[in-house]
């Protein structure tokens, strides 16, 4: 066995063991990005090819930068983003060159369903190699005198020895859950260390990343464009006449339905759009040269764009009717997104690009936009919007008491405006259990996080003698009105 599979047996029980120490009551807090961190030091203690790759270190840096986010504020999207990195800095010496998003998705999919069976497969693999005695029914063999032997002198001594005996009914065994727990964390970690075989080859027998329709000729393709932007108008001037232009709607349909109905389908419609683009006008073909194909295509893209921008519209006059949340602001940055990619790809027909920048230049803008997501509390955005944006008796406040302490700063502002008094009311109780909640987890070292100090030093300084008011012990609802408390 070499020492280099010992040592990275060694790394993994050591992130077991602080695993343990860390989250004794859950996982949370500024110690989840401290997990994060030693888990990026052990991987270049026990991976040479990784400490010696200049790429990646690259990959390292950016793994290092999303722990601090896990440290500064935890979540699911630093800590899905934190681990992709760090498979990239894994796997990333064993490849020759970095080559597209496409294979490299394929990559991470094979690391991340590999877990549950890497670390019994290595050790498996690892107990029967050349024959050295070590497989799982030698090694049973092998212990089998020593530990029932030890464990009965063990059973004597302690009935004959009081002191023995203390020792052992001290000792707590661990639970099966938490034998189960570490085995996952276990299994999480194993796959960095030794990252699978399978994800390099099974990517690079991945054909490239180019869609193609077979049987498509030159006419099909320029009668299909000019169909296409001729549907594309049609919709498009519906938008620009009852949407962007205010116009009476036929009778039967609300603005309201007209403005909510599209936003989601107008963009799934211009992604398949992109992606037949791409297929018409593959690098190549004879549709790709020529001119009244690509000007079809030109002018079809620009009609997809005017499309989005009518989802965008339709979307932020969904929020002005309603309220802004964090998973709208998500979707107006998917249509950004859309969009920029719809851009791509015109660029890449006009300029005869190939698939894989396409798809780089789009995972690209997709990591920065996911990174700025992870930065930025999206929630505490958008209760902040709704408290500027809205007469306080029309504010959700269940809505701003699910978004957590996120919601307090704004909340506390909210408090501050002219309202009537049961509204005032509700304010301030969801205001002091937002406090309350906050209070809490800063001052108990598992749960504190710098993010949750600042924002709590903030409220402090904005609240002031209001700070040592206790909540209302009455049970309320979501937004802070007693259950007998007649509605408006």
């Amino acid at each position: 066995m070499r020492l280099s599979f010992l040592l990275k047996i060694a790394a993994t029980v050591g992130l077991v063991l602080l695993f343990h120490g860390l989250f004794p009551d859950g996982f949370e807090g500024a110690r989840v990005g401290g997990l994060a961190a030693v888990w990026l030091v052990l991987l270049v203690a026990v991976r040479r090819d990784v400490a010696r790759s200049r790429r990646a270190w690259v990959a390292l840096g950016g793994a290092a930068v999303f722990a601090g986010m896990l440290v500064d504020d935890p979540g699911p999207l630093p800590w899905v983003l934190f681990w992709a990195v760090l498979s990239v800095a894994a796997l990333i010496p064993r490849v020759a060159a970095f080559d597209d998003a496409w294979r490299w998705a394929m990559r991470l999919l094979v690391q991340g369903l590999s877990t549950p069976f890497a670390l019994p497969f290595d050790l498996r693999r690892m107990g029967g190699v050349r024959g050295r005695g070590l497989s799982p029914v030698r090694i049973a063999a092998t212990l089998a005198l020593p530990v029932i032997g030890g464990t009965l002198f063990l059973v004597l001594f302690a009935q004959a020895n009081p002191l023995i005996e203390n020792v052992f009914y001290n000792v707590a065994l661990p639970e099966p859950w938490q034998l189960g727990l570490w085995a996952a964390v276990a299994a999480m970690a194993w796959p960095a260390f030794r990252p699978r075989a399978a994800a390099i080859r099974w990517a690079a027998r991945l054909p490239d990343p180019e869609p193609r329709m077979p049987g498509t000729s030159l006419p099909s393709v320029l009668l299909a464009l000019g169909l296409f932007n001729l549907l594309f108008a049609v919709q498009n001037a519906l938008d620009i006449a009852f949407l962007w232009s205010g116009a009476g709607l036929p009778e039967g349909v609300s603005a309201a339905d007209y403005a909510h109905r599209g936003a989601y389908p107008l963009i799934a419609t211009a992604l398949l759009a992109g992606v037949l683009a791409l297929a018409m006008l593959r690098p190549g073909s004879e549709s790709a040269g020529n001119r009244w194909a690509r000007r079809l295509v030109t002018l079809w893209v620009a009609q997809n764009l005017v499309l989005v921008a009518s989802s965008v519209l339709r979307t932020t006059r969904y929020i002005d009717e309603s309220m802004l949340t964090a998973w709208r602001i998500a979707a107006l940055l998917w249509m950004g997104l859309v969009a920029l990619g719809l851009v791509l790809i015109a660029w890449r027909i006009l300029r005869a690009k190939s698939a894989r920048w396409l798809l780089n230049a789009n995972a690209v803008a997709a990591g920065l936009v996911l990174s700025v997501c992870a930065t930025v509390d999206l929630g505490a955005t958008a209760a902040a919007f709704n408290v500027d944006a809205q007469r306080p008796e029309a504010v959700d406040l269940c809505y701003l008491r699910h978004v957590g302490d996120g919601a307090l700063l704004p909340m506390i502002k909210l408090e501050q405006r002219l309202m009537d008094a049961a509204t005032r009311e509700r304010v301030r109780f969801i205001r002091q259990t937002l406090f309350a909640d906050l209070l809490w987890r800063q001052t108990h070292w598992g749960s504190w996080t710098p993010r949750g100090a600042r924002r709590l030093s903030a409220a402090r300084a904005a609240l002031g003698r209001e700070v040592a008011r206790p909540v209302d012990p009455r049970l309320r609802f979501c937004d802070g009105s007693l259950p007998n408390e007649v509605q408006s």
